[in-house]
Order: structure tokens, then C-alpha cells, then sequence
């Protein structure tokens, strides 16, 4: 919540958000018939990058602070298309059926990933698509604070596995976006974020 203010200050995560989405317009190609669940929305970047391109997307999120930044961008653009709901992903029930379920750099926050995956393909339509993006494995390095953080980054293979348990199929990954950002030790890395979709069975 505490964050929420400034969240779009930070050019890079801004860039990495427009990488992700445009990735995931390139693979899946939403169409006007699509209605989208953004899981771990934040302040919108990749829902309102998505929005002229599907008919409904629905954000979620834990922290009302983020959600309240989000509101005001889409009263402030007049968006009919984009409504937002408070849902903490541990214990809360999941919104549904969507025909895509997409979501940028939320992953690494969850304890149980695969559990939220088998929850994902319960909400979604038959067919219906997936889209997660997140690090590659990072070594704990990309947070300046690791509090709230389960996974340094995910190794695309596990992930793969993970998606295949939970029903998902036509499985693939590609490189999303590359960020380079300094540490608390000042030194410079590159991260990677990957994109990984896959189409629950009919």
C-alpha cells in the first residue's frame, strides 16, 4: 500500500510491464470475445495495456492501495471495459469463468504455486488460456527486500511440470522482458522474465 503512490515512477518497471504485455498480445492474440482475470494486477500496467484488446478484463489484487491507483486511472480514462476487485490469492475465492487468466510478476509472492495454478484452471472457460510471467531463478538479488518474496525466480522446466499438473496443455515459455537494475550492493545485474501460456483442455 505503501508503494502504490510511486509504483509507476520507476521507468523500468513500467518498461518491463509493457514488454510482458506485448509478449502475451503477440502469443495469445486476445480478441473482443475475451473476457481476462489479471491476477496481481498492482496498479493496472498490464491491464490497461491489454484492455482495448479484449471485451472485459477483471483486476484483482491483495492491497487496496494499488487497487485504488488502478481506480482512478480508469475513471480518469473513462474505461467501461476494466473493474477491479480486492481478492487476497491465499484464501480468497477466485473470480469467474474468464477466457484468459494473466499475471506479471505476482507468482514469486505465492507460496503455494501450484495450488493457485490448479485454482486458475478452475476458473477458466474449457480452452480457455493462461499467461504467467515472472524472474527466471535470480538468486534473490532483484528485491531490494526479500519480505513477502517465496521464490527467487522460477526455473522454466519446474514451472513447465507445475503447469502440466494442473492440466494445462500446449505448454510454452518464451524470454518476456530483460531488465538490468542495481542491487543495495550498487552493482548492476540483468534479470529475466519469462512468459509462460498453455490452454486448458475442452
Amino acid at each position: 500500500n505503501k508503494a502504490a503512490a510511486t509504483w509507476d515512477e520507476n521507468p523500468g518497471r513500467v518498461r518491463m510491464a509493457h514488454d510482458v504485455a506485448q509478449t502475451i498480445l503477440l502469443t495469445i492474440r486476445p480478441g473482443p470475445d475475451m473476457d481476462v482475470l489479471d491476477i496481481g494486477c498492482g496498479t493496472g500496467l498490464l491491464s490497461l495495456a491489454i484492455q482495448p484488446h479484449v471485451r472485459s478484463i477483471t483486476a484483482i489484487d491483495s492491497s487496496h492501495g494499488m487497487l485504488d491507483v488502478l481506480d482512478k486511472k480508469i475513471a480518469a480514462q473513462g474505461l467501461a471495459n476494466v473493474r477491479t476487485r480486492h481478492v487476497d490469492l491465499e484464501k480468497d475465492e477466485l473470480p469467474g469463468p474468464f477466457d484468459l487468466a494473466a499475471s506479471s510478476m505476482t507468482f514469486h509472492h505465492i507460496k503455494d504455486t501450484d495450488l493457485l495454478l490448479a485454482r486458475i484452471a478452475g476458473i477458466l472457460k474449457p480452452g480457455g488460456k493462461i499467461a504467467i510471467a515472472d524472474l527466471d531463478p535470480d538468486e534473490g538479488k532483484f528485491h531490494d527486500s526479500n519480505e513477502g518474496v517465496f521464490h527467487f525466480g522460477f526455473d522454466r522446466l519446474t514451472m513447465k511440470k507445475s503447469f502440466d499438473a494442473a492440466g494445462f496443455i500446449s505448454v510454452q515459455n518464451r524470454t518476456a522482458a530483460i531488465m538490468q537494475k542495481s542491487g543495495l550492493d550498487e552493482r548492476v545485474r540483468t534479470f529475466t522474465v519469462f512468459l509462460m501460456t498453455g490452454e486448458k483442455r475442452e
